[in-house]
């Protein structure tokens, strides 16, 4: 017995070291990250901050780097979130509502449920290229910003239904059972009771879709998107650019003004990033406070 207890303990503080060795590189892959990020926004603060200003916002491009601002960029980014917000929020909430309360569990449904998640993994680059065959080429809208806004929508349509899914299915089903048992029609008891309940976690999905929406490059550049637009586009058919491709123009310049300018772009980037979460997360919050008890 005492060889056995011997042998257990032994066992024991090998488990523990080999726990507190995890715990440690852990924390210190956290840790290098953490101070990887913090050297990069460092870096673009340092760059960046002396060339924001009015005037910055208020230009358009230029080949002269005291000139140049990101006017047009800046209002082809908003055109574009916007638009993609417009369509792939009630599109992706509907669609998540049908697939979990009225879809019947079959064979059909589950093909569909696996190519969901499938598409939620493709490249944004596929996304690209068919924006580009059905919106530019055969839809005819040429390379304007609602080609771009449906490519968005596209992208981020998957990512919006699963985690809308998610967010219905975790609502209690007896809370479903007891409304209905009411009398209240199944449209009534998603109504009233599921959505509410599930809205705090579907304004998390739309976190999550925004931010893909205004960081991607790819797709757009490849259904045209401008990297230069001496204009603010007026209207969903209009050409356009965005803040990540003119970020890249600048970036890709050999003067060090360039540089600075991208880095520049970069801040007002994050702003309207950080704006946008802070939107969807108070939001959130709203709803979670009128759906407690």
């Amino acid at each position: 017995m005492d060889h056995e207890a011997k042998a257990f303990q032994k066992r024991l503080k090998k488990r523990a070291m080999i726990d507190k060795a995890f715990h440690a590189i852990v924390l210190l892959a956290c840790v290098i990250a953490m101070l990887t990020l913090f050297i990069l926004l460092f870096d673009v603060f340092r760059k960046g901050l002396p060339w924001l200003d009015m005037q910055f916002l208020t230009s358009f491009p230029s080949r002269i780097p005291e000139r140049a601002g990101i006017l047009s960029a800046l209002s082809g980014t908003l055109w574009v979130t916007a638009i993609t917000a417009a369509l792939a929020f009630p599109i992706g909430i509907a669609t998540a509502i049908f697939l979990e309360e009225y879809a019947p569990k079959n064979r059909l449904m589950a093909i569909i449920d696996i190519n969901i998640s499938n598409l939620a993994g493709v490249p944004s680059i596929v996304y690209g290229i068919l924006g580009l065959a059905a919106f530019v080429r055969f839809m005819a809208f040429d390379r304007s910003i609602l080609s771009g806004a449906l490519t968005m929508t596209l992208l981020v349509l998957p990512v919006m239904i699963i985690s809308a899914r998610e967010a219905i299915r975790s609502v209690p089903n007896s809370l479903r059972l007891g409304f209905l048992a009411m009398g209240a029609t199944k449209w009534q008891m998603i109504r009233h009771i599921v959505l509410p309940a599930a809205l705090p976690s579907i304004f998390t999905g739309m976190i999550l879709t925004v931010s893909r929406a205004i960081g991607e490059t790819a797709p757009l550049i490849l259904i045209g998107a401008m990297s230069f637009v001496p204009y603010t586009p007026t209207s969903p058919m209009d050409g356009f650019t965005v803040l990540p491709i003119q970020i890249y123009s600048w970036i890709s310049r050999p003067q060090e003004d360039f540089t600075h300018l991208g880095a520049a772009a970069i801040i007002v980037l994050l702003v309207v990033l950080l704006s946008m979460n802070a939107i969807s997360v108070f939001l959130r919050t709203k709803y979670e406070k009128s759906t407690r008890p």
